[in-house]
């Protein structure tokens, strides 16, 4: 999985692509932490999900982990554009009730 990220004003903007699983998530874990702890400022993150072709269990567990560390730094998170199938999940697993999907 690759990131990139922008902060815009107080917004930083996360875009993750390629398969969110046990295999690729803990480089993109060591990355968006990073990210984050250089954008301790901002007032929310916006995960941008489009690029993200497949999601499982651990994909939650990614984002769970990365809300509870927004948290410490007084930072909403959001989710935007998952595809048909991790919004599927998504809503299943009751996500957007701790990161609401715009």
């Amino acid at each position: 999985m690759k990131t990139q990220s922008a902060r815009r004003g107080d917004c930083l903007y996360i875009y993750l692509m390629g398969e969110m699983d046990e295999c690729t998530v803990s480089r993109a874990r060591e990355e968006v932490d990073d990210t984050i702890d250089r954008s301790a400022g901002c007032s929310r993150a916006v995960f941008n999900l489009a690029g993200v072709r497949f999601m499982d269990s651990t994909g939650i567990g990614f984002l769970i982990g990365r809300y509870k560390k927004l948290q410490k730094y007084g930072m909403g998170m959001y989710l935007e554009n998952p595809n048909p199938d991790a919004d599927k999940i998504l809503t299943l697993s009751g996500v957007y009730s701790l990161m609401p999907k715009i």
